[in-house]
């Protein structure tokens, strides 16, 4: 069936719904193995590589015996040479195909930075649209094994300021699915950043083929006295941090913005109209990141609507540690963002206590 005929569109359930919702709970990565199963039948056109996609993992459960239902040709490991595997899969989406190029981790995809930021990203401007790169690259960021500086650095914004390029971060089970599958629909590159620990937590996910679209972030909890606006992981991290912050009299609103570029800014910028107040929670380093630009968007578009300077909670300016103990300290969770929150509604926090002792 053309991927120009998938509409299917679903409304997410919150994050927060009880258990005794109607539907299926499967795993983030689960949900990414049923995308990539699902697409791969759906087209012929579809494949798969990367190293270590068809061994007994199957880079984290994602590609699970998919070499077997789908055969060796359309499912296959590929060498330790990102620069020829990405230029094979640029080539071939050049030639019709829809390639998914699965690497364990995004520090290899330095390796392979001339293929994606001067061909891939490129080639469909420099020919007027008329040569499509329909091509997705997945990479998994985050902590965990003793990873360190090479192997969990979050180099997304380095992609999301490359023009041509689409760069995608799901943060639940239901936009793994729905992102990937639009990810593998679109007939640009695009950049699918998946978080470790992410692969365990559970959410709704139909079990048919949908999509969710690109540029549109969902407000995953209302509220009027701060903005979270949360990246990846530390979108749940923002969720558990709401929970606490509410305890203490703060009403958090929590957006996700699923993807980095493009970009939902309308939504960022409503949000912060309503609560005067900005904590961008990012996987990145905070010196040049993500976090940084959405500031920047902010200060441009809608500075009159901040009480106070925004705050960006983000990685410190330093290699990733190995140790378990300085991973604890070097990465940023709950704790980092009820500080960032509280130090921004001082005011507001003072109100609650004087209310309490009265």
């Amino acid at each position: 069936m053309p991927w120009t005929k998938l509409q299917i569109e679903r409304e997410e359930p919150a994050f927060d719904d009880p258990d005794g919702h109607v539907g299926r709970k499967i795993s983030y990565g689960e949900a990414l193995h049923e995308a990539l199963d699902q697409a791969l039948e759906r087209d012929p056109s579809v494949y798969a590589m990367g190293q270590g996609v068809d061994d007994p993992g199957g880079m984290f459960g994602s590609t699970l015996d998919l070499h077997k239902k789908y055969g060796g040709q359309r499912v296959f490991d590929a060498p330790l040479s990102e620069e020829s595997t990405v230029g094979m899969a640029i080539g071939s989406a050049m030639a019709g195909m829809r390639p998914v190029s699965i690497h364990n981790r995004p520090d290899f995809l330095m390796m392979a930075a001339d293929q994606i930021i001067n061909h891939a990203a490129k080639w469909s401007y420099m020919f007027a649209g008329q040569v499509p790169i329909p091509l997705v690259i997945r990479a998994c960021i985050g902590r965990g094994w003793g990873s360190a500086a090479q192997h969990s650095q979050s180099l997304y914004s380095l992609f999301v300021h490359v023009p041509g390029l689409k760069v995608v971060v799901p943060s639940t089970a239901y936009d793994a699915k729905g992102l990937l599958i639009t990810s593998i629909a679109d007939n640009n590159p695009v950049i699918f950043i998946e978080q470790r620990w992410l692969y365990n937590h559970q959410g709704y996910v139909p079990e048919e083929i949908y999509s969710v679209p690109f540029g549109e972030s969902v407000v995953k909890r209302e509220g009027k006295d701060v903005t979270i606006l949360a990246v990846s992981h530390m979108v749940i991290e923002s969720l558990r941090a709401a929970e606490q912050l509410a305890e203490k009299g703060i009403d958090v609103e929590v957006i996700d913005p699923r993807t980095l570029a493009p970009f939902d800014e309308q939504t960022l910028l409503r949000s912060v109209e309503k609560t005067g107040h900005l904590v961008v929670a990012d996987l990145d380093w905070k010196t040049a990141g993500f976090a940084a630009e959405v500031l920047a968007r902010v200060a441009e578009k809608g500075f009159s609507y901040l009480k106070k300077p925004p705050v960006r909670v983000a990685l410190p300016d330093i290699p990733t540690p190995s140790s378990y103990v300085l991973e604890n300290a070097f990465y940023p969770g709950v704790d980092d963002i009820v500080q960032a929150v509280e130090e921004l509604c001082q005011g507001k926090l003072s109100e609650t206590l004087g209310e309490e002792f009265e």
